[in-house]
């Protein structure tokens, strides 16, 4: 069984790294010729591929905030003959917002996934959260090492209890030594001591034990508190060594410098194995409890080391049966009276040192090898298998459709543009784009399963529509908190987009008097429409009067007003288009999928073939850009795309991917073809994760939709313009479904008829 490990790794001065070392080792130690079965591939916390020394089995490695790494790694991962992937997971080793670059590496995985979790947390940032479940989805088990890491992947991810194993942390294979070297250096000969190891930083609360020597020394005045360990690497780039330095300061105030050694190395496991077993008492004075595996703990109990500790989570399981002392962070009267106990009564100290040692025995390498050989095994018998609804679209990951949000957005003016998280952001006011789209969204789910909730809105956006309707018939945009209008005249794509709105609420109104009022807002703004230049202005504009005249399929002036309309964007798309680019300008920028959803309309309407044929050319050569990956990426916002460039990947914009469900919707509605069906499916999913960094834009929690796909992660403000994209898209896809159920229903009637008749004849 050949493995590939996904991990920081060795002489990378990381605690997962040695982790994984040591696992790789555990796993292949029924090698006689000591060899590895597979490779590593290796996380780089610098730009420099050279800055390590990596062992042979290093085939790859992926610098950490270069999202292309995390992609060409999968690929080599896929390209190899292993048949399975281990991945150590922690959120500081992997790039991007809590270490979200991982996500698209893992989804492209074709080999089996076991995780192991080294932090797991028990309130998990948004992004953490959907991070870990996401890891879950992917993976055929998820390893922690601890009870509680269980409990909180249970019932605060949500993640079934059939995919967790806990798997206790590993330590070293090893036996005291008789002459232990350690003894005879001057901090430890004679003394008896006090011992920490590990990456040095302030919330390991090394100020504890200083603060406890005074009273230990008084008792004890042979003791000596020795801190074996580098700083952090991240503490000392942004602090240099100004923890270290006030810990000595503080000794030195507390008249007990004499009695503190730091020992500034990144020591063997040999080494420190020799550490362990020399000192007297080993403490962990963490000052935080959110701390879910510690392997320095699980190292000091595998020495059979007699320990203090605070009762952060791993050390209340780990130290449970007299395995170790607990004292409250921060305590250090506590701890110095059980040093002082537990040196004035050495069989105190001897039962701690067995009971650890013991207990220990069951951690060592060779037995956790085995538990993660027999995991491996189990997921390699399995076959990969990719789910596939019977349906184009699946019902059962549908969120339910809910409007609390959008009513947080909604006062009695009209919908906020924008939020702070889920928060309206008041001092941004509203603007007709928002709510022209709310108008529609509303209508749209009245249409759809008869609510109330959006019935109840719709004369808010509507009202919002008319008071922005200047006495010529052409709209403002903006309005402030305080109702003051903030513009002389909108732009043409948002008169555009209320053009929409009103054309649509024509066609659909649930009373004559919606209908009506909408009427005469729409008839006065007809005479701007031949003003019109701009060429998602003029898109949004045929979509709206298209809905008009499918309700009023007799005004031959408005039929005529469609075609020049029209015109333009043929005869852009005509002087635009080349050998492989078939597109109405020199760039694809924003609401890209608005020109070839406006076309469809336009020809549903007139009967054209010419505008229909460009329509299907500009959706194809949209398809080649987007949907290449197997899930849509739309044109990114920073940047955009030019004939001859580079396509801009972020950020990427929720308006992008609701176009694009409304354009395939179209599409199949105008050609009955499915495969514009499931298209429009894909680019819904968009919403939900099936996306560049496999993150969801929608929030469960809010019932809002976050503003975008950055670099980093999301832009996690849930302005109106983004949840009704959601929406929006929503309603389409829950339409597409029972046009799908019913096409479903219509062909097994059809068969049964054709059957009957069969047997009949």
């Amino acid at each position: 069984m050949k493995i590939a490990y996904l991990s920081s790794y060795t002489p990378r001065e990381c605690g997962i790294a040695t982790f994984n070392y040591n696992l790789i080792r555990a796993i292949n130690a029924d090698n006689a010729d000591g060899s590895l079965n597979g490779f590593v591939v290796a996380m780089n916390d610098s730009d420099d591929l050279e800055e390590y020394d990596y062992p042979a089995e290093v085939k790859f490695k992926i610098r950490q905030e270069h999202q292309k790494d995390y992609i060409q790694a999968a690929e080599f991962i896929n390209n190899s003959d292993v048949d399975a992937c281990v991945i150590e997971h922690e959120f500081g080793i992997y790039g991007g917002e809590s270490g979200v670059y991982l996500l698209p590496l893992i989804s492209r995985l074709n080999k089996p996934l076991i995780t192991i979790l080294h932090t797991v947390l028990r309130e998990p940032s948004f992004m953490q959260q959907i991070i870990i479940r996401e890891i879950s989805k992917q993976s055929s088990k998820i390893v922690v090492m601890s009870r509680r890491a269980v409990d909180f992947l249970k019932n605060i991810y949500y993640i079934s209890d059939e995919k967790i194993q806990r798997i206790e942390h590993g330590v070293p294979d090893l036996e005291p030594h008789e002459n232990n070297p350690i003894k005879k250096l001057p901090s430890f000969k004679n003394k008896r001591v006090l011992f920490t190891f590990g990456l040095i930083s302030r919330n390991k609360g090394l100020e504890t034990v200083i603060k406890a020597l005074p009273a230990i020394v008084e008792n004890h005045p042979d003791v000596m508190y020795v801190v074996l360990g580098n700083t952090h690497p991240g503490v000392r780039k942004n602090s240099g060594e100004e923890y270290r330095d006030s810990l000595k300061k503080l000794a030195k105030s507390l008249n007990v410098e004499e009695h503190l050694t730091f020992i500034n190395q990144f020591v063997s496991e040999e080494e420190l194995h020799h550490y362990l077993t020399a000192c007297d008492i080993y403490v962990t004075p963490y000052l935080n409890e959110a701390q879910i595996t510690s392997g320095t703990l699980s190292y000091a109990v595998g020495s059979g080391a007699a320990i203090l500790s605070t009762p952060y989570w791993h050390a209340q399981e780990l130290l449970e049966d007299k395995r170790g002392r607990l004292f409250d962070f921060k305590d250090f009267e506590s701890l110095a009276e059980s040093v002082n106990d537990l040196l004035d009564h050495p069989e105190k100290l001897a039962e701690l040192k067995e009971n650890a040692f013991n207990y220990g025995l069951n951690l060592r390498w060779p037995a956790i090898g085995k538990e993660y050989t027999a995991i491996l095994e189990d997921s390699t018998e399995l076959p990969l298998v990719k789910n596939k609804s019977r349906h184009i679209i699946d019902s059962e990951i549908i969120p339910e459709f809910n409007l609390t949000h959008v009513k947080r957005l909604t006062d009695d003016t009209g919908i906020v543009q924008h939020a702070k998280y889920g928060i309206p952001n008041l001092k941004e006011g509203y603007c007709l784009d928002d709510n022209a789209r709310a108008l529609i969204m509303a209508l749209m789910a009245y249409e759809q399963n008869k609510s109330k909730e959006a019935l109840d809105l719709l004369p808010i956006y509507l009202s919002y529509i008319q008071y922005m309707q200047m006495d010529d018939g052409n709209f403002r945009n903006f309005l402030s908190f305080r109702r003051e209008y903030l513009d002389e005249v909108g732009s043409e794509d948002s008169f555009g987009r209320t053009i929409w709105a009103l054309g649509y609420l024509i066609n659909s109104a649930p009373n004559n008097s919606y209908k009506e009022f909408a009427e005469e807002l729409f008839q006065r703004s007809v005479p701007h429409f031949k003003a019109l230049r701009h060429l998602r202005g003029l898109a949004n504009t045929i979509i709206g009067l298209s809905y008009y005249l499918q309700a009023h399929p007799y005004n031959e002036g408005l039929v005529e007003q469609l075609k020049e309309l029209t015109k333009p964007l043929v005869d852009v798309y005509e002087s635009n288009k080349g050998e492989n680019w078939h597109w109405f300008e020199d760039k694809l920028s924003y609401d890209n999928a608005i020109l070839p959803l406006a076309l469809l309309h336009s020809a549903q309407i007139t009967g054209n073939e010419r505008v229909l044929k460009i329509a299907y050319e500009s959706i194809e050569f949209l398809d080649s850009l987007t949907l290449s990956k197997g899930y849509l990426s739309p044109v990114g916002s920073d940047g955009w795309y030019y004939r001859n460039g580079n396509m801009a990947i972020f950020d990427q914009q929720a308006i992008e991917s609701m176009a694009m469900v409304l354009m395939y919707f179209k599409a199949y509605d105008v050609s009955g073809e499915k495969q514009f069906l499931s298209k429009m499916y894909l680019c819904y999913q968009w919403f939900l994760g099936e996306n560049t960094l496999r993150l969801p834009l929608y929030d469960h929690e809010t019932k809002g939709c976050c503003d975008g796909l950055q670099p980093g992660g999301l832009n996690r403000n849930q302005g109106a313009e983004s949840t009704l994209a959601y929406f929006i898209s929503h309603l389409l896809v829950l339409k597409g479904l029972e046009l799908e159920s019913f096409q479903t229903e219509e062909q097994k009637l059809t068969v049964i008829k054709t059957k009957a008749d069969s047997e009949a004849a």
